[in-house]
C-alpha cells in the first residue's frame, strides 16, 4: 500500500489542445476514515479500478491508498451498487516542466467545477504553479470527490468558500 501525497487547486480554465478521458466513479463506502471507490475510464482501452483510501493526515496532503485494475464490465455493474449521483468528469493530463497535472472538468451535479491535482514525491516538494491556478483547496473536505458525491457543487450556496 502506498502513501499518496497530493495537492488540489481550483482552476479558471483548461489549457487548450488537451485531450481528455471520460471518468465515472462512485463510492461503495465513504467515511472520514476510509473510502472505497469504483472508477471507469473510457478511452481507446477502457479501464476500471477499485481504490481504497485511508483518512488524510492533519495537513490534508497525504493518505494511504491502494488501487488495482479490475475488469471494466464488472466495474460498470459495481457502479450500480454505489449511492447516486455518480461523479462524472473529463480528465485531462497537462505536463509542464516534467510535472504532470491531472485536470478534472466535472459534469452532471458538479458541472462548473474545474480542479487540478498534482501528486508529489513528498509533502515538502516545491512546485511552480501554472497561470491557470486560482486557489489551493488541499485538505478542504468539500472538494474531495467522495464529498462532491454527497454534496454536489451545483447545490453549494457560496461556490468557492472554505
Amino acid at each position: 500500500m502506498a502513501i499518496e501525497v497530493e495537492r488540489k487547486f481550483i482552476i479558471k480554465h483548461i489549457p487548450k489542445s488537451l485531450l481528455g478521458n471520460k471518468i465515472k466513479q462512485g463510492y461503495l463506502q465513504s467515511e472520514k476514515k476510509r473510502t472505497v471507490r469504483i472508477r471507469t475510464v473510457e478511452s481507446k482501452k477502457n479501464k476500471a479500478y477499485i481504490t481504497i483510501k485511508g483518512a488524510s493526515n492533519k495537513t490534508g496532503l497525504s493518505r494511504y491508498e491502494f488501487e488495482t485494475e479490475i475488469p471494466f464490465n464488472e466495474a460498470v455493474y459495481m457502479l450500480k451498487l454505489c449511492d447516486p449521483p455518480l461523479i462524472e468528469k473529463t480528465r485531462y493530463i497537462y505536463e509542464i516542466d516534467n510535472v504532470i497535472w491531472e485536470i478534472d472538468e466535472f459534469h452532471g451535479m458538479n458541472k462548473g467545477l474545474l480542479i487540478a491535482e498534482i501528486e508529489l514525491s513528498n509533502e515538502n516538494q516545491k512546485i511552480e504553479l501554472p497561470d491557470f491556478i486560482i486557489e489551493e483547496v488541499t485538505g478542504i473536505n468539500k472538494y474531495y470527490n467522495s464529498n462532491l458525491q454527497k454534496s454536489p457543487f451545483t447545490l453549494w450556496k457560496d461556490k468557492f468558500s472554505k
